[in-house]
């Protein structure tokens, strides 16, 4: 079986060590909500590497939401709201619509990240199953 890219593994919130196993249980948009699995399925590696590890998927999240906010604006002033004070809460209002709707994503993708590209000595190691 050829492995998967690392860009696949991150859209598709895979285990940054063996690629296969899943980070969250549940669906991105659902009733139950997400969660983090403890551990990967498939290669047992422990995703929260220490105590309060996921506390700084807080600030890539918060990164992301000024991102998508500033997108946002732009595009309701580009589709034609005008950047009047009378149009003040229009504008605060569509954006926190898409706050909203991203908060999910946010949550989920912030930690991905964490996961596979600012935790050091966490890679990817492609016979992981002779090593076990």
């Amino acid at each position: 079986m050829k492995p998967i890219s690392k860009i696949q593994a991150v859209v598709e919130c895979k285990c940054p060590r063996c690629r296969k196993g899943p980070i969250f249980s549940g669906k991105l948009y659902a009733f139950k909500g997400q969660t983090t699995n403890e551990y990967c399925p498939v290669c047992n590696l422990r995703f929260e590497r220490e105590p309060g590890f996921f506390y700084v998927a807080m600030f890539i999240s918060y990164a992301m939401n000024v991102a998508e906010m500033i997108t946002i604006a732009v595009a309701a002033y580009i589709l034609g709201v005008d950047l009047t004070y009378e149009n003040l809460w229009i504008y605060v209002a569509i954006i926190m619509v898409g706050v909203f709707l991203f908060a999910p994503f946010n949550y989920r993708y912030s930690r991905v990240f964490l996961l596979h590209w600012l935790t050091p000595g966490l890679g990817y190691v492609p016979d992981l199953k002779h090593q076990a």
